[in-house]
């Protein structure tokens, strides 16, 4: 029997990088860095540290796909279809609800922590 063991975001692990779809782009080029520290074995819940330079681009959460994050340095905004806007800084935290959509802002280079629901994933 496997004993589950803590994960701890000290740890070092692989850092993935990406930029925003060219048709989801709204400004800049900006650069994204995950550090996933953890992933449940059915693929749904995920966890990490996520990096962005200043930028902005379209995003659409999937009905069954939502965020908690906490923002740890920088600052983003998140603009919602309907014309809303939500800016949250270091210190403060927020959930993207599935279904979201909008435009993602950062606004200041952010570091934040996540954790992703998925329930369409599968293990």
């Amino acid at each position: 029997m496997n004993t589950p063991t803590i994960t701890h975001f000290q740890q070092t692990v692989p850092v993935s990088i990406d930029y925003p779809r060219p048709e989801r782009l709204v400004s800049g080029n900006p650069q994204r860095q995950t550090w996933t520290h953890y992933e449940s074995s059915d693929r749904q819940l995920s966890c990490g540290i996520w990096a962005c330079e200043v930028g902005a681009w379209q995003i659409r959460f999937a009905a069954d796909k939502e965020e908690f994050f906490c923002v740890i340095s920088g600052k983003v905004c998140l603009h919602g279809a309907d014309g809303s806007a939500v800016i949250v800084a270091a210190g403060e935290a927020a959930v993207i609800p599935a279904g979201f959509e909008g435009r993602f802002e950062v606004l200041e280079p952010v570091r934040k922590y996540f954790v992703v629901l998925d329930r369409s994933a599968r293990g």
